[in-house]
């Protein structure tokens, strides 16, 4: 039997070698003259983050699987980085945001909706036995699973998983589609940030709302900058996993009383059984910690910089999902990996389409795919992409996500077993 055991199994020096990709990164991209210059014009230093680790997982180097730091970067780090990018937020310029974010954000979830059986559909008429199975076997129950997580996040999932009953043996087939075409979609939708400015000028998109909301946070910031002391660092530290701590006492709090008092909850097959989910409760609370400091002094530590400390933890956090990317599983199973390429094209195309019909901005487009594909964990990191101050937009869109993911996957699930059977 083959060893997969990866070369480094030490997770302090797993976390070196994610640091090293991050920082050769940022070196790299500083660099203003000859190749480097040359080679960050076509690649963005934000997919590199994300590929490099990527690389190293593939090639046996390090190992999502025997390390757990994805699990503190979004458990911990992550809340950390939403609660100092929301300090400085202006809700009255989310609002003047309009309906668009909202608009892209339903279309990629009707893209999913119709993206699972129409690629049935297209993929049984040439390859039937792709999309056949009986009983618990049958291709449509475990796609469920990928309906649930492209729509709402893991719990959804999880619910779809014990819904339709799909065998669990060959489960992690439907994970590895799941981790291999979403973060597939996710590098294009990073590669696309660097574009924005050409895509925005074809979607013909009014960024003028975008553009007063990162011109608001960045006079902001100019107005109260100031060369941060040790002290203010330690209090940004502190807001950020004060925060962090109260989020998952909250969340647990939260999750325990619903499953402890509400049956429905406990159910599987509802819909409510995905605000039982820890992760879910833990960003909302975050973010709304976040939302309420926004309006006390703590507001002036973005002068010290709140949001650069809070990039940084994405960026950890962008590394550690890509380390969980396997580019050698991409050839393991082609039929079902075909089935989610072909998924994820459809919600790509009716986003676009969608988008240029009512011009709205690249940003929009992003955000709102991810928000559906990629959750509350991906969807602030894409929005953080475009500016700090858009992270929140990223939490809003995703948390949503999560309330309409167990219903929307179920239409998904029942118009797959009906193409199944055509």
């Amino acid at each position: 039997m083959e060893d997969t055991t990866p070369f480094f199994t030490n997770d302090a020096i797993v976390f070196g070698v994610i640091m090293l990709c991050i920082g050769f990164v940022f070196y790299t991209s500083s660099i203003k003259t000859g190749f480097w210059k040359t080679f960050y014009r076509f690649v963005p230093a934000i997919l590199l983050c994300y590929l490099l680790p990527a690389i190293f997982n593939s090639l046996g180097i390090i190992d999502a699987e025997t390390s757990k730091l994805y699990h503190v970067a979004s458990r911990y780090l992550l809340p950390a980085a939403l609660v100092l990018m929301t300090l400085s937020i202006d809700l009255k310029a989310i609002f003047n945001l309009g309906p668009k974010a909202l608009i892209m954000f339903i279309t990629g979830t009707i893209g999913i909706i119709i993206g699972g059986p129409l690629a049935i559909l297209l993929i049984s008429s040439f390859s039937p036995e792709t999309v056949g199975g009986v009983g618990p076997d049958a291709i449509w129950r475990g796609l469920s699973t990928l309906a649930g997580s492209w729509i709402g996040g893991g719990a959804n999932q999880a619910a779809m998983l014990e819904i339709f009953n799909y065998n669990p043996d060959k489960y992690g087939g439907m994970v590895l589609v799941d981790i291999v075409v979403a973060n597939l979609w996710m590098a294009i939708l990073l590669i696309g940030i660097e574009k924005s400015n050409k895509i925005d000028r074809w979607l013909k998109a009014d960024t003028t709302a975008i553009e007063d909301l990162k011109d608001r946070v960045s006079n902001y910031t100019a107005s109260v900058v100031r060369n941060p002391t040790t002290t203010d660092l330690m209090v940004m530290i502190a807001i950020a996993f004060v925060t962090v701590g109260i989020a998952h006492w909250g969340a647990g709090g939260v999750s325990n009383f619903l499953a402890t008092n509400f049956e429905v909850f406990n159910d599987k097959s509802s819909a409510l059984s995905s605000f039982t989910s820890k992760f879910f409760w833990m960003v909302t609370i975050t973010t709304i910690i976040g939302i309420i400091l926004s309006f006390t002094k703590a507001k002036q530590y973005e002068g010290a910089g709140a949001s650069k400390i809070g990039s940084v933890f994405i960026y950890i956090l962008v590394a550690s999902i890509g380390m969980k990317m396997d580019l050698g599983l991409i050839f393991e199973n082609p039929g079902l990996i075909a089935i989610g390429l072909v998924w994820m094209t459809i919600h790509a195309v009716l986003l676009i389409g969608v988008a240029k019909l009512i011009k709205a901005p690249y940003f929009f487009l992003a955000v709102g795919s991810q928000a559906n594909v990629g959750g509350a964990a991906s969807a602030p990191v894409v929005a953080a992409a475009f500016h700090p101050s858009l992270a929140t937009v990223g939490v809003l869109l995703a948390v949503m996500g999560y309330v309409v993911g167990t219903y929307g996957a179920l239409l998904c699930t029942w118009l797959m077993e009906i193409a199944s059977q055509h």
